[in-house]
Order: C-alpha cells, then sequence, then structure tokens
C-alpha cells in the first residue's frame, strides 16, 4: 500500500507525541514493505528517506492559528497533484481533528482517511473563544468525513461516541522501555538517581505546571523539584510559573531538553515524575516516565487513570493533596520504586510499538479494501 501520513511536523520526531507516532508506526510500515509518505514542515533532514520513509517538505504560515492547517492544506494539494499523476496515496492517515476542514478534498480524489483526533483540544486554554469553537466544529467535520476515526485513550471514544453518536477505533501510543538510569548523564548534569522530583511538559495552563510548583513550594521536600519544559506563546503562563516558585532554590527550571538521552536519564533518575496533562487521551510523557520505571503522581483525570490503572500511580487533584503525595514519596522511597517498576511492567504489556503499528496496517488495509465507510451519526 501508499500511505500518506499527513498533519504533523513530520519526521525524524523532535517535537510532540504526534511526530513520534508517525516515526514509530511509520518506520515500521515501511519495513512491512509499505510505501509510507511522511508530510513534514521545519527543519530538513539531509537525506529524501528516513527509516524507509519518504519525506516531503511544504511550507507553512507560521502563526499558532494557521501553521497546522495551512501545511496540511498544501499537503492535500500535493496529494491532488499525485493523484492526477496516479502516483497518490492508497490511503491517507490524517493526525489531528484541526485539519478535518480539508478532508472533503481527499473524499473528492477518493482517497480512504482515518483521523487521529488527540484530545480534546477545545478544552486547551490557548486557544480563544474563536478558536474553542473552531476545534469543536473541527471534530464535528472529522466525524462526517472520515472513513474512520482513530481514538489513543478509551475516555476519547466513550466522549465520541456520547457526543456525536460515532464509533471510533482505538489504537494507543506505544511507550519507549527503558533498561536503566544512565548514571554518566545524570551526574553531568548535577543530580544522582533518586535525587529529585521531575516535572516535563508544555507550559500551558491545562498541563497544571503551576500546580506542580505550588504543590511542591507546600512541601517539605528536601530533594530538588526539577522542570523541563517551555511554550512559544505562553509568555503570561510561564511568567506565572516563575512567579509561584518565588525564590525557592529547590525548584530548577532547565527549560527545553532537547537530548533525548538525557531527558530519559531524568525520567529514569527522579523519584518522582509529576504529571499534570488534563486534556490529552493517552499522553506521550506519562508513557515515557512508565516505561523508565518512574514513580508517577498524575493529576485526577479519567485519562490518567485509564493510563496507569490503580496500582502502578498515585493521584492528586489539587496542590495540598500534591504535596502530601511528594513528602509520602521522600519518606518511603522503597515504595516509590515499586511503583515505578510495577509502571513499567504495565506499559511493557499494554503500549507496545510493534502492536500499535499492526493496529495501524490492518486499519489501513480495511481502508484501503473500503471496508470502512463513513456511518450516520447524531448529534455534532
Amino acid at each position: 500500500m501508499r500511505i500518506a501520513m499527513v498533519g504533523t511536523r513530520g519526521v525524524p520526531a523532535r517535537y510532540g507525541g504526534f511526530e513520534t507516532a508517525v516515526e514509530e508506526i511509520g518506520k515500521r510500515l515501511a519495513a512491512g514493505g509499505h510505501e509510507v509518505m511522511v508530510y513534514c514542515r521545519g527543519e530538513r533532514h539531509p537525506e529524501p528517506e528516513y527509516l524507509g520513509m519518504r519525506l516531503i517538505y511544504l511550507p507553512a504560515i507560521e502563526r499558532k492559528v494557521a501553521e497546522t492547517l495551512s501545511h496540511t492544506g498544501l499537503s492535500v494539494l500535493h496529494a491532488f497533484r499525485g493523484k492526477m499523476a496516479r502516483e497518490g496515496a492508497d490511503v491517507a492517515l490524517l493526525f489531528n481533528a484541526a485539519n478535518a476542514p480539508l478532508l472533503p478534498v481527499l473524499r473528492t480524489l477518493r482517497i480512504p482517511v482515518a483521523t487521529h483526533v488527540d484530545g480534546l483540544e477545545w478544552k486547551r486554554t490557548k486557544w480563544s473563544g474563536t478558536g474553542q469553537r473552531y476545534y469543536r466544529a473541527a471534530e464535528s467535520m472529522a466525524v462526517r468525513w472520515s472513513d474512520a476515526l482513530i481514538a489513543d485513550a478509551v475516555g476519547i471514544q466513550e466522549y465520541y461516541r456520547e457526543k456525536f453518536g460515532a464509533e471510533s477505533v482505538f489504537i494507543p501510543y506505544g511507550a519507549p522501555i527503558l533498561a536503566g538510569t544512565d548514571t554518566a548523564k545524570l551526574a553531568e548534569a548535577g543530580y544522582e538517581p533518586g535525587g529529585f522530583h521531575l516535572v516535563v511538559a508544555r507550559f500551558e495552563p491545562e498541563n497544571h505546571v503551576h500546580l506542580a510548583v505550588e504543590g511542591y513550594r507546600r512541601s517539605s521536600a528536601r530533594r530538588p523539584l526539577v522542570v523541563v519544559g517551555s511554550a512559544p506563546y505562553a509568555d503570561a503562563y510561564t511568567a506565572q510559573v516563575i512567579e509561584l516558585a518565588g525564590e525557592d532554590p529547590r525548584i530548577r527550571f532547565l527549560g527545553g531538553v532537547w537530548d533525548q538521552d538525557l531527558l530519559d536519564a531524568l525520567y529514569a533518575g527522579a523519584l518522582t515524575y509529576v504529571h499534570g496533562h488534563s486534556v490529552g487521551g493517552t499522553n506521550p510523557s506519562l508513557l515515557r516516565a512508565m516505561g523508565a520505571g518512574a514513580s508517577v503522581l498524575a493529576f485526577d483525570v479519567n485519562f490518567n487513570r485509564e493510563v496507569l490503572g490503580e496500582e502502578a500511580g498515585r493521584f492528586f487533584a489539587d496542590a495540598g493533596e500534591l504535596a502530601v503525595r511528594i513528602e509520602a514519596a521522600e519518606a518511603d522511597p522503597g515504595a516509590a520504586a515499586d511503583r515505578g517498576d510495577a509502571a513499567r511492567k504495565r506499559a511493557a504489556e499494554r503500549y507496545v510499538w510493534d502492536d500499535v503499528a499492526a493496529s495501524y496496517e490492518r486499519l489501513c488495509a480495511d481502508l484501503a479494501e473500503r471496508r470502512l465507510t463513513r456511518k450516520t451519526v447524531r448529534g455534532g
């Protein structure tokens, strides 16, 4: 099959969960004999192929609102040209429901398409009222114009079923399973295994970085809090987080960490990983922490409980509860380590990239053979 993967920044994966998914799934599909075309934007890879995937670079309008949709629009036009030259895709995998207004073009080309709808983007505070209305409308368009919907969490499946009467295919992300802590990398950064608490997140209110900082400050923790992350469009929120940290010498902001080996060492070496994400589905940062054997303290929402289960993590709803969880981990680091081991075991059993790619391959085969078609929906 010729499979087009559209709607992300592309590969090599340098940014987020969608890009990691495209890389992990795409390279496996390519290794299985399929022709995989990945539409990319941003920094170019020096070769026309990467891990067996053909890379197609197109520009984008570099503005928060327009970047994704403008790039996807050009990608769809490229697909149109390819189809007219009889070189187009047999199947398209569209990532992000925000791209749904472009689905009719793919349908006009008679390219069957599955849309990975991601989380509940309209709940993100970075979008204004107009942005929120757009995302909610885009969800409805994805339901109406996709041949299939992909949900990476059961909670997302339930949302689309309840809101639109629409069924979706459940395919989660995979988790990288790490054998142990790279102590040399940690030492270079000035840390030791079990000697710190960790936050890794884009600075957005729904990721609750502010709550992680506030909860930690309320605690009597002796080990430092290491905060990894930033956000290109969130200066006000970043200032709020830094203000909450005050002059507390225990809190250390590292900004973005692009050295994946160091980031993995931080996950694996943390006494606890504080996960505040609340509006996504199966979150890649949470899976990476689990695969590293981190003891997770997660914001109490259904998505996080679904991924962690009841035994592999601890949950918090406010700063006071988080402070208690942090203090408990320092009082009994052995129990925290046991939960980390349970988290790694759960990730290794439930979130396997080979299984994920096999599910995508089956879905693409069903699309190509027209075994999946739009169903009548209600609501929206």
